[in-house]
C-alpha cells in the first residue's frame, strides 16, 4: 500500500471515529468554548461552524451554539433578542434528545439547555417557566449523576440549582415551593469552591473559567461578601490577560467590593476590539465609580451606558446619577433636567430603577449625606465620615434626613470595624424610622443582624433579622427580607 493510500484509509477512519463518536469536547469545541468565555462570540461562532462541518454529529456544537446565545443575552438585555432566540430552545433540545445516549453528555448538555434557559427567563422576568425549566435541568442532572457520578460537570450545574432557589426573593418563593423546589446559597456555593479545583489536571479543566465567573457573581451579589476581593482577584488570575470577560469581572468585583480606583482602572482597561461583543453595562459600572470618586467625567459614561444599552435595567438611576453630578456642582438647571428625564425615561422592572424613580420625585437629597454615600459606596470611609462628622440630628429639617444620618454613620463605623459606634448609630436609625418607608431603618437591623452574627451572638443575630423583616412597605423589601431570612436559616443551621 503506497503512501497515498495510507492517509486515505486513516482519513476514512477519522471520518468513521468522528461520526460514531455523539459528544467529543475536541480542541475546536474547546476554543470555542474558551472564545465564548472570553466575550469574543463571533469567533465562537465561527469555530461552531467549522466543527458542524466536520463533525455534524457532535452534540457538543449544539450545546455550544446555546452557549452563545446565553452569554449574549447576559451581556446584552435585549428582550428583542430574547424573544427572537427563545424559540431555538427547543429545536435544540429534540436535537440532542435524538443524539446517542452512551455519553454522559447526553443528559447533560440538555440539562444544560434547560438551566442555561431558566436563568436567561427569569432574569426577563419569566418566572414560572424559568423555575420550570430549572427544575427540569435539575431531575436530568440527578439522573445523569447516578448513571455517571464520577462526571464533574454535573456538580457545576447542580451547585448553581442550589444557588438559584435559595437566592430567590420572598415574593417568588412560592413558585419554588409548588415546583417542589428548594435550595442553600451557602451550600451552592460551597460546591462550587470544592469544584474549582477538583477539575484541576483532570479532562474538565477548561471548565474552570466558568466555575469562576459564577463564584464572581455569587460572592458579590448573592452572598454580598466585601471581604472576598483578593481571594477573587487570584480566581481571575487563572484566565487569560487579555480576556473581555476577566478584565471586565476584575472591574466588577472591585467595585462591588468597596475597591473604587481599582474598579476605574480596570474598567478603563477593557480591550477595545471588533473581535469583542459590546459591553455597555461597563460603560456604567465606570461612570458609578467615578462618581464616587467624584471625577469630572463620570455623567460622559453614564451617557455613553444609556445611549448603547438595548436592555430595560438602570436608565432611570444612570439619569439620577447624572442628576446628582449636577446637584453636586451646583448647576441647578441641568440637574433638574436630568431629574425629569429620570421620571419620563426608562422602566421600573429592577429595584434600583425603583428607588431612582423614588428619588427623584422627593426632597433633594442633603449635599453631605450624597457625598457621604457615595464616598462609602466606592469604599472611601474616611472621606465619608468626614462629610458627616460635624452633621447634627438638630441640624437637619427632614425625617428622612435624619434617619439617614444614623444610617450612614453606622455604616462608615461597621466598614471600620468600630462595631459599638455602629451598633449605637444603627439603633437610633431604627428607633426614629421604623415606621417610614425609607429603607434606611431595615437596612439598619440587617446590618446589626450581621455584626452580632459575626461575633456569634445568635440570639441577638436573630432579634435584629426579625426586625428586618418586620418592617414593612419600604424601599429594597425583597432584597432586605431575602438577606434577613438568609442570616436567621445560618444561624438556625
Amino acid at each position: 500500500m503506497n503512501y497515498k493510500h495510507i492517509l486515505l484509509v486513516i482519513a476514512l477512519l477519522s471520518c468513521r471515529l468522528t461520526a460514531s463518536a455523539n459528544y467529543v469536547f475536541d480542541a475546536r469545541c474547546m476554543q470555542a468554548y474558551k472564545a465564548i468565555f472570553e466575550l469574543r462570540l463571533n469567533d465562537a461562532r465561527a469555530l461552531i461552524q467549522q466543527e458542524k462541518q466536520i463533525a455534524p454529529q457532535n452534540g457538543i456544537s449544539i450545546l455550544l451554539d446555546n452557549y452563545v446565545d446565553y452569554m449574549g443575552l447576559l451581556v446584552s438585555d435585549s428582550k428583542v433578542d430574547y424573544k427572537r432566540l427563545i424559540d431555538l430552545k427547543s429545536s435544540r433540545l429534540d436535537a440532542l434528545e435524538a443524539n446517542k445516549d452512551n455519553s454522559p453528555y447526553y443528559l447533560y448538555s440538555q440539562a444544560e439547555v434547560y438551566l442555561q434557559w431558566g436563568l436567561i427567563k427569569g432574569k426577563f422576568g419569566d418566572y414560572m417557566s424559568s423555575a420550570s425549566d430549572l427544575k427540569k435541568a435539575r431531575n436530568l442532572l440527578d439522573d445523569n449523576a447516578a448513571k455517571y457520578p464520577d462526571f464533574l460537570p454535573n456538580q457545576k450545574c447542580l451547585a448553581l440549582i442550589n444557588v438559584v432557589f435559595g437566592a430567590l426573593p420572598s415574593n417568588l418563593k412560592s413558585v419554588a415551593h409548588f415546583l417542589g423546589m428548594g435550595g442553600n446559597i451557602e451550600a451552592g456555593v460551597g460546591e462550587l469552591e470544592k469544584l474549582r479545583t477538583q477539575v484541576n489536571g483532570t479532562r474538565y479543566s477548561f471548565y474552570k473559567e466558568e466555575i469562576v465567573f459564577f463564584l464572581c457573581y455569587m460572592n458579590t451579589d448573592v452572598l454580598h461578601k466585601k471581604d472576598n476581593y483578593a481571594k477573587l482577584t487570584a480566581y481571575l488570575s487563572d484566565m487569560d490577560s487579555k480576556s473581555l470577560l476577566r478584565i471586565y469581572l476584575q472591574g466588577y468585583v472591585a467595585a462591588k467590593t468597596g475597591h473604587n480606583d481599582d474598579a476605574i482602572a480596570n474598567l478603563q482597561a477593557l480591550p477595545k476590539s471588533s473581535q469583542y461583543v459590546e459591553l455597555p453595562i461597563a460603560d456604567y459600572l465606570l461612570g458609578c465609580a467615578k462618581l464616587c470618586s467624584m471625577d469630572t467625567d463620570s455623567y460622559i459614561y453614564l451617557l455613553k451606558y444609556i445611549s448603547e444599552y438595548k436592555g430595560v435595567n438602570y436608565i432611570k438611576d444612570s439619569y439620577l446619577k447624572i442628576a446628582y453630578y449636577y446637584l453636586l456642582r451646583n448647576d441647578e438647571a441641568k440637574y433638574n433636567y436630568y431629574l425629569k428625564l429620570v421620571r419620563s425615561r426608562g422602566y421600573t422592572v429592577d429595584e434600583k430603577d425603583q428607588q431612582a424613580l423614588k428619588e427623584a420625585n422627593d426632597t433633594r437629597p442633603d449635599n453631605n449625606l450624597l457625598k457621604a454615600r457615595l464616598y462609602f459606596d466606592g469604599g472611601y470611609y474616611t472621606k465619608a465620615f468626614a462629610e458627616l462628622q460635624n452633621k447634627k440630628e438638630a441640624d437637619l429639617k427632614l425625617l428622612r434626613d435624619k434617619i439617614e444620618l444614623n444610617y450612614r454613620l453606622g455604616r462608615v463605623y461597621q466598614m471600620l470595624n468600630k462595631y459599638n459606634d455602629a451598633i449605637t448609630s444603627y439603633n437610633k436609625a431604627i428607633n426614629i424610622g421604623r415606621s417610614s418607608n425609607y429603607y434606611f431603618a431595615a437596612n439598619a437591623a440587617l446590618c446589626i443582624g450581621n455584626i452580632y452574627e459575626g461575633i456569634k451572638d445568635y440570639n441577638l443575630a436573630a432579634n435584629y433579622y426579625n426586625q428586618a423583616i418586620a418592617m414593612k412597605h419600604h424601599e429594597y423589601q425583597n432584597s432586605i427580607d431575602t438577606q434577613a431570612k438568609e442570616g436567621l436559616d445560618r444561624i438556625h443551621r
